[in-house]
């Protein structure tokens, strides 16, 4: 099993290091585009590294206590999971600032809207090789270094431990806990800081340029625009790439660590599970994910190598569903030889050995329905966004409530999908198969994040295209790009949400399963799910207010960076006319480094708020409490991340109809509203949205790893 994963993920990080330097090849243009992207390129580089050294200092300190208040294995394995993600947005962040340039060098050689999207798919498909390689990498090292030092590559051998507070353990899920909590800190601080950053720029390139200034978007005589350029790598790229790696990581230890659970806690039943059979269903997940990726080699490769037409939405679409089939079908062959001949029935395999494949298949199902609902509401193509567009000529008030309503409205319909798939799910194979639902909504995550990726270098490609004052026939091309990526963002922010919350389940079951032990896993079930008992209700009441809390910080923190912005993008228009006569150059550095400040200084507050809200919890009023707060977490949180998404998705959309030359077009009252809208939008959909499915899995694996802890001690007990 571990063999071929380990080919899955040699393919993959081949085909990206292939990728990475056949677009490294491609022409870059006259001298005034490459001295554009090199300011990218080097306000980018400059930002990532600063952040990740701010990440990286507390990582460190964060991996120190939990080597002495877990055990060392799961501080180690949290840096791990800490460098796999933190290299892989890296690497996609690398790619980004240098396809950008090239797409819009090959729209200006060729006009040709196939050949400029081929280009930015296969820039984006190294990031989304990376996700997929570097995850399954981490997890691949996990299981056999940390496997053998710990003595769990053999499922006989595993066993409860003891560490020195006499707290028990399971090692080797504690280690995959670690490893995933290091991915979800990374994802944390980079959607955050990235989303800051991005945002700032953004806004402030709008409200002053679009709206006071009345130039174009992406005009050189913006002082944001070059920051504006760098936030979309910094957040749309960087941090895309270390949310999904974190939700893909996330979806598979919960399937790995409800396993190792299931088996201890079901030792001391009459018809337990046997090693054998807890060993493979801990091995399917991570053998379910090389197949997603092997898969999604296949639909890359096909789309780089083929003549693509002029419909970027359908041969992108055609990349990602092909990587589903394929996964589909190859899974189903290895799920019938992987369990055939064994004793399926403790664990609630109801449908024989297909039903964890079935259960699978659920959540694949589940994530197209989420994705094709997300590009609904907030693809341009359909009523809900063109209601958007035509409130507009009625001015900023109704646009802004026509987008919130159309936003609300997106939560109900993706919620009856995941309710669906949950039951469905455990109907087929247990809480087991809610784990694997997970799975299979990421399994073919490299080229999900290939599609999303491939939207931000497009969009940069725009701004390149803009600023160096090419021929607007370029624009044209990288603006449909851009608005196709707006919508392939909203359906993988959709598949993150929707693997977020089957994800979640599984971890709080393994919670309860861990607070309870082998001897009263009945009677703590009832204890912590009894909605009656005053902590379970109290923790919820604080779990549900806790995501507005984390959203509202966010969106001050974009707001004080953005004012910052306005203020110096208008004090160099005031104290420099000739800016705006293009006579004079501004000054781009001090816009970068108002961004970088802003982000800097603001994303560590929501990252310790999502890890300490459980500990704290935890240790002043104990498990019960804090299986309530997972509960109200998850529930509000999910709500929440869809509403955030496809409103500000619906608004940008909205906003790019009216510049395609509805409703009176650019420069119209309409446009100016529209503009309004998409402002409002922009916090929530790349700040906010993407932060809360992250939320989610931090306090679930933080109170997985610390239950057994804050079980004992708790000052709560103390009164009791």
């Amino acid at each position: 099993m571990l063999g071929f994963v380990v080919i899955a993920v040699a393919g993959a990080l081949s085909l990206a290091a292939v990728n990475f330097y056949a677009v490294k090849r491609l022409g870059t243009g006259t001298a005034l585009m490459q001295e554009i992207a090199g300011a990218i390129q080097e306000g980018s580089d400059a930002f990532i590294r600063h952040e990740y050294k701010v990440i990286f200092s507390l990582a460190f300190f964060i991996a120190i206590l939990l080597g002495a208040i877990v055990a060392w294995y799961t501080g180690v394995a949290f840096i791990l999971g800490a460098t796999m993600s933190a290299t892989a947005g890296w690497i996609g962040m690398k790619i980004a600032t240098i396809a950008n340039v090239r797409v819009s060098n090959r729209a200006r050689e060729t006009y040709s809207l196939g050949s400029t999207l081929k280009v930015a798919f296969q820039g984006g498909s190294v990031m989304g090789l990376s996700v997929g390689g570097f995850a399954l990498l981490g997890l691949v090292i996990v299981y056999v270094v940390f496997g053998h030092i710990l003595g769990q590559l053999r499922i006989e051998n595993l066993v409860i431990i003891t560490n020195w507070m006499g707290v028990n353990f399971i090692p080797f899920t504690m280690t995959v806990s670690g490893y995933a909590l290091g991915c979800s800190i990374i994802a944390m601080f980079d959607r955050v800081g990235g989303g800051i950053y991005t945002k700032a720029a953004d806004m402030g390139a709008d409200l002053v340029g679009k709206t006071e200034a009345h130039i174009p978007e992406d005009d050189p005589r913006n002082p944001a625009t070059i920051a504006d350029n760098v936030g979309d790598n910094v957040g749309d790229v960087a941090g895309l790439g270390a949310d999904l790696l974190e939700s893909y990581v996330g979806a598979l230890i919960s399937a790995v660590v409800l396993a190792a659970y299931l088996y201890y806690t079901n030792s001391q039943s009459p018809n337990p599970i046997s090693p054998g059979l807890t060993g493979k269903l801990i091995n399917y997940p991570i053998m379910f994910a090389g197949i997603g990726v092997v898969s999604c080699i296949f639909g890359i490769i096909f789309l780089t190598v083929k003549k693509v037409s002029d419909r970027p939405h359908r041969e992108l679409n055609f990349a990602t569903w092909s990587s589903a089939a394929l996964t589909l079908i190859g899974s189903g062959f290895v799920t019938y030889f992987f369990f055939r001949g064994e004793n399926i029935a403790p664990v609630g395999f109801n449908l024989g050995v297909f039903s964890p494949w079935l259960a699978a298949v659920l959540g694949i199902i589940a994530g197209i329905l989420i994705g094709q609902l997300a590009e609904y509401f907030t693809s341009y193509d359909y009523a809900p966004t063109q209601k958007i567009s035509a409130a507009s000529r009625e001015g900023t008030a109704l646009t802004i409530t026509e987008g919130l309503a159309v936003g609300m409205q997106s939560t109900f319909f993706p919620l009856i999908v995941l309710a669906s798939a949950v039951i469905g799910a455990n109907a087929i194979a247990g809480l087991y198969g809610v784990a694997m639902a997970a799975v299979g909504m990421l399994s073919f995550v490299v080229a999900t994040v290939s599609v999303d990726t491939y939207g931000p270098i497009a969009d940069n490609a725009g701004g390149i295209s803009e600023m160096s004052k090419l021929d607007p026939r370029v624009r044209e091309i990288t603006d449909k790009l851009d608005s196709v990526g707006n919508t392939t963002a909203a359906i993988g922010k959709g598949f993150a949400i929707g693997s977020a919350a089957l994800a979640a389940l599984s971890l709080f079951a393994s919670y309860l399963y861990s607070q309870a032990g082998p001897e009263n896993v009945e009677g703590l079930f009832e204890l912590v799910l009894n909605m009656i008992d005053t902590m379970t209700l109290a923790g919820a009441l604080v779990g549900a207010a806790l995501p507005y809390l984390f959203s509202g910080i966010l969106i001050e923190a974009v707001a004080k960076a953005a004012r910052k912005m306005v203020q110096e993008v208008r004090r160099q228009f005031k104290a420099d006319p000739k800016i705006l006569t293009g006579e004079s150059r501004p000054d781009y550095r001090l816009c970068i480094e108002i961004s970088s400040a802003g982000a800097l200084a603001e994303m560590k507050k929501p990252a310790l708020i999502a890890v300490l809200s459980p500990i704290v919890s935890g240790f002043v009023f104990g498990p019960a409490f804090v299986g309530g707060l997972l509960i109200g977490t998850t529930l509000s949180a999910i709500m929440l991340a869809l509403f955030t998404a496809n409103s500000g998705g619906a608004w940008d959309n909205a906003k790019k109809y009216i510049e395609e030359g509805h409703h009176g077009g650019k420069g119209s009252e309409a446009h100016a509203a529209g503009v309004i809208g998409d402002t409002v939008g922009d916090p929530l959909k790349d700040t906010v949205g993407p932060s809360l499915d992250i939320l989610i899995k931090i306090m679930a694996v933080v109170s997985l790893i610390m239950v057994s802890i804050f079980q004992r001690y708790n000052l709560l007990s103390l009164f009791q």
